[in-house]
């Protein structure tokens, strides 16, 4: 059995969390206050998936770049993959916040979407 240890981020609380693990599967969860904890643990040290957040290059737009997120998380040992293609990514303005900038990045399935408004020059 191994065991890992963890500070949860499902809430303010910031619980120490511990996880015991047997054949890659989880066993027991201790440490959380609430079930958020519960249910962050099992995913994060099973499937841990992270949200991208950062910008892309906007062409005639009264500002240069636009802030931008993935849709929801993706798997965190794709992260670099991501960037690698959102650092080709141009629009054109206007953007409007949740235009899809980017779909299917990095092929994850999840697209990248604005999270700023930028008018045309």
């Amino acid at each position: 059995m191994t065991v890992q240890e963890l500070i949860c981020i499902g809430c303010p609380m910031g619980c120490q969390l511990k996880i015991e693990m047997e054949a890659g599967e989880v066993i027991r969860v201790s440490g959380n206050t609430c079930n958020r904890g519960d249910a962050y643990a099992r995913k994060e040290v099973t499937n841990p998936t992270r949200i991208i957040t950062t910008t892309v290059r906007v062409h005639h737009g009264t500002q240069a770049v636009v802030s931008v997120k993935t849709e929801s998380g993706i798997p965190k040992d794709r992260i670099w993959d991501c960037m690698e293609e959102i650092k080709k990514v141009t629009v054109e303005a206007p953007v409007k916040i949740g235009d899809v900038v980017a779909t299917n990045i990095a092929g994850t399935g999840i697209d990248m979407v604005a999270t700023k408004n930028v008018s045309v020059l």
